[in-house]
């Protein structure tokens, strides 16, 4: 697996123009895999859009490198870099506490009366959407780490993670226009199964894994 960044050159409107919705961005990270294309074989990138300290950036997990000057497509030049991921897996230990960020689409099924599929719907407040990740947690091998108040009981510990961001980008579908729901959260996380936790890092949590959504990268603490 490989991990790769860039900063979006979001001052230079002329280069980004096209990036107007998350179609664009998903077809910026395809065509950032030449040699896919060329084979005729399309594997699944996850991505996301980063602002830190200011800056905006694409990160992009890949079984495959990317072709950095494809990825440097819409980028501040020469920002555009690429590391090997498996290393990083490899290190990590059950147990192990984590800072985490993810971009996730949080929904729930609801079922239809005389339909065989359920209607897909988005979480729309704070409270649902934290506890949608809660709920997921044990399933992808970690445990959210809570905090106790000084003078408070263990059940009122609460769940050490904030959304940070939550906004409503367009996806051109057709001749539609769908707004997806896009939530980024950041805390604390322990590792409680080793090969689901992993499984997650490299396959992702939730829906709209193509554009945008499901990415999470951790950060060892301590």
């Amino acid at each position: 697996m490989y991990l790769s960044r860039v900063q979006i050159d979001v001052n230079n409107r002329q280069k980004t123009k096209e990036l107007t919705h998350l179609g664009a961005y998903h077809n910026w990270v395809e065509q950032s895999f030449p040699a896919e294309i060329a084979a005729h074989k399309r594997l699944r990138h996850l991505w996301r859009v980063d602002h830190l300290a200011g800056k905006t950036y694409l990160l992009v997990l890949s079984e495959e490198a990317p072709d950095l000057t494809k990825l440097g497509m819409f980028g501040v030049p020469h920002t555009a870099m690429t590391k090997s991921y498996d290393p990083f897996l490899a290190k990590i230990q059950e147990g192990q506490i984590m800072q985490f960020r993810l971009t996730a689409n949080p929904t729930h099924a609801i079922p239809r009366e005389g339909k065989s599929q359920p209607r897909i719907v988005p979480h729309i407040t704070v409270d649902q959407q934290r506890q949608w990740l809660a709920d997921r947690a044990e399933k992808h091998g970690f445990q959210l780490v809570q905090t106790t108040l000084a003078g408070a009981s263990d059940s009122e510990a609460i769940d050490n993670f904030d959304i940070v961001s939550r906004d409503w980008p367009v996806l051109h579908k057709g001749k539609r226009n769908m707004k997806l729901s896009r939530v980024t959260f950041e805390g604390l996380l322990r590792v409680s199964q080793l090969d689901d936790f992993k499984q997650l890092l490299v396959t992702g949590i939730g829906r709209e894994k193509a554009f945008g959504m499901g990415l999470m990268t951790v950060i060892p603490r301590g």
